[in-house]
């Protein structure tokens, strides 16, 4: 403020650090005590009136409550490591919180990404309120916020987790947007400078983000305070990441292919690509756990482009080899969906390689065509299919996609789920549902394929009941491309003498 002398500012300075924080909780009460046991009434009354005198002209009714990210925000690195030297120099306590909302990514396939990052900037604001006078508190990208205390003299283990059951609390508050409330939860990981022997800006974000990892681990809603056990595993998943990114430049991620076969003719009327990596220490990394690694770091995009190229190029070695593969699937996430360049990109690839975009099947998660009202995607989906490629809603009937939503999608085929297709030659609930979807398919004019199919039982119910594709571990498994003409080759083979299954007549 203009004309506040440099002294006077100081003297406030240090009546703010004494009269704020958790600590002045724990000396109130005895203060107040002390005053009454030695004075009396009147010293009672005086320390009473004097102490909120005191508070006011320190500025604890200031406002804000905490230095918040603004137009250039500090960087966290710099931030952190400014307020350990401080804390040094004060021989005072720091600590390190980093929060991040559960299933991010699903907010944003539910509501948009506008909503998203209007919901984010309301949390800075909430978590802010729960700071003291000189905490920061910064939004990091994917709906993480980081959270630095400034030093004090008092702060242990005890206490941080009580902080971050209140940041929690704050975040966990409905959000109302558009006259609706939105439910979100949040993982909290969380270390005290104290923990580490050397603490250093990056010791302790390495720390924090290793304390995060294992709260999103085990979320929604966890809380997890850092310990030694912990920094392993995020190194591992950490170096498991850098190999990740430096695989999808040299080769590393391959598509392998799941044939999909008409029920009337058994002959190959597609494969699906699915992303298979080498590692080249760790032999085959399975999906269930480089996926999820690659969609926190931000890299599924980049296997999609991966998946595309060479997903394609296996079309013209399929032609090259004279077999007849029609199709090939490829998986678009959400995030390749938001991309306002993928048409373009598609076009481009399958211009490159001489190649009709009828060949091309765009396969989109029900739950993002369900879900998600972000233009952006439907822009991108409907640009894909007038330019010729078709487009698969998979995993149908776990998204509640609505019959509106088929068409504003320009679904061509629906690809029936697993859990409606397992044990559906036996269990008669499970043949009603399929035959209502079927149903559904028939009256929208629109194909089906169903996945997952195991057995010979379930293949030929599927044909009985009218599905035209399947694919399944009981046609094949995921093969790379090497094996695919071998399999093709056979499958014709055997097909020559395989009794055709008719279909439900209508």
């Amino acid at each position: 403020m203009h004309g506040i002398p440099p002294a006077f500012e100081g003297l406030r300075h240090k009546l703010r650090a004494a009269l704020t924080g958790p600590h002045i909780l724990a000396f109130l009460p005895a203060v107040v005590l002390g005053a009454f046991w030695f004075g009396g009434e009147g010293w009672l009354l005086a320390v009473s009136l004097g102490l909120p005198i005191l508070y006011a002209l320190a500025g604890g009714f200031g406002q804000p409550t905490a230095h918040f990210q603004n137009d250039a925000p500090p960087r966290l690195a710099d931030l952190l490591h400014q307020t350990l030297a401080e804390a040094r120099r004060k021989d005072q306590r720091s600590a390190c919180f980093l929060l991040a909302l559960d299933d991010f990514d699903e907010l944003i396939d539910h509501h948009g990404l506008g909503v998203a990052q209007q919901i984010c900037e309301r949390q800075v604001d909430r978590i802010g309120s729960v700071l003291r006078q000189g905490d920061y508190v910064l939004q990091r990208p994917g709906g993480e916020f980081a959270v630095v205390l400034a030093p004090m003299r008092h702060f242990d283990l005890e206490a941080a987790i009580q902080l971050a059951r209140r940041l929690q609390r704050a975040v966990e508050d409905p959000v109302a947007v558009d006259a609706s409330n939105v439910y979100v939860s949040c993982a909290i990981g969380f270390v005290l400078d104290r923990q580490l022997n050397r603490p250093d800006s990056d010791a302790l974000l390495d720390a924090a983000e290793a304390a995060l990892d294992e709260a999103l681990a085990n979320g929604p809603s966890a809380i997890r305070a850092y310990s030694a056990g912990m920094k392993a595993a995020h190194i591992s998943r950490s170096e498991l990441a850098r190999d990740a990114e430096k695989g999808l430049e040299t080769g590393q991620f391959q598509p392998w292919f799941q044939p999909q076969v008409s029920t009337d003719t058994g002959e190959v009327t597609g494969f699906e690509a699915l992303a298979r990596w080498t590692h080249p220490r760790r032999g085959m990394v399975p999906p269930s756990e480089f996926l999820p690694l690659l969609k926190h770091y931000g890299l599924l995009e980049r296997l999609g482009e991966v998946m595309l190229t060479r997903s394609l190029l296996a079309l013209t070695r399929w032609d090259e080899a004279g077999v007849d593969v029609p199709k090939i699937g490829v998986n678009f996430a959400s995030d390749e969906l938001r991309n306002p360049k993928l048409a373009d990109r598609v076009a481009w690839e399958l211009e490159r390689l001489h190649l009709p975009p009828s060949r091309l099947v765009v396969e989109v998660l029900e739950t993002v065509v369900s879900a998600a009202p972000d233009d952006m995607i439907a822009r991108n989906i409907n640009a894909l299919s007038r330019m010729g490629c078709n487009i698969d809603l998979d995993d149908f009937g776990t998204g509640h996609a609505s019959i509106a939503s088929l068409r504003r999608f320009a679904v061509k085929r629906i690809k029936i789920d697993r859990s409606f297709v397992m044990k559906v030659d036996t269990d008669r609930e499970q043949q009603r549902m399929v035959v209502a979807i079927l149903a559904l398919a028939e009256h929208l004019n629109l194909d089906t394929l169903a996945e997952g199919v195991e057995t010979a039982g379930e293949h030929a119910i599927l044909a009985q009941l009218g599905c035209r594709h399947v694919q399944g571990f009981g046609i094949a498994r995921p093969m790379p491309f090497d094996q695919t003409l071998d399999w093709i080759r056979a499958n014709d083979a055997k097909r020559q003498n395989t009794p055709r299954i008719e279909g439900r007549t209508g």
